[in-house]
């Protein structure tokens, strides 16, 4: 896998704020304060950006929770976040384990996803040039009642020569 491409599923799975709460993992981190000595109480609460770089590259990923809409299926995506080694359970740290498809949240989708040959090939997410990925976007609405189709996409009227497109569903948020 790409090590570029890793670092950043890494970064954004630690940067994602989960909405999933068990007994060893309570709440959604940097929401409720947490006592970390034991005689002067201090809330730890990490930053949540949305905007890095003075305004050069704005997060717009999904905050995931069992609700979340997920590919052909009505109910969501479940239970995506367990907590099998938790230091509050005695475990020397905490190990979390996410089991998720790849077209829940924010996503992109790989060549392969749509071209039997590019799979076969194994071109896969980490295969993407990450400039072509990284850049001023057009944002479309799609309209609410409708998923994206050829006809849909017609539709949109989108120009030619757009390189990015960002596509705002029924399930965007922002």
């Amino acid at each position: 896998m790409n090590p570029i491409l890793l670092l950043l599923f890494i970064l954004c799975s630690v940067f994602a704020t989960l909405s999933h709460a068990t007994t060893a993992y309570p709440s959604i981190p940097g929401t409720t304060p947490v006592d970390v000595s034991a005689g002067a109480p201090t809330a730890l609460i990490p930053p949540c950006r949305e905007v890095y770089g003075n305004g050069r590259i704005f997060d717009i990923s999904h905050r995931y929770s069992p609700d979340m809409p997920a590919f052909d299926s009505v109910d969501g995506v479940g239970q995506f976040l367990w907590l099998p080694n938790s230091m509050k359970n005695g475990s020397i740290a905490n190990n979390s384990e996410m089991k998720l498809p790849a077209h829940t949240g924010t996503h992109v989708d790989a060549p392969g996803h749509v071209f039997d040959h590019y799979f076969d090939a194994g071109f896969d997410v980490d295969t993407l040039d990450l400039d072509v990925l990284n850049g001023a976007a057009l944002l479309v609405d799609v309209p609410r009642d409708k998923n994206i189709t050829a006809e849909v996409m017609e539709g949109l009227h989108i120009p030619k020569g757009v390189s990015r497109v960002l596509f705002r569903t029924l399930n965007t948020t922002m």
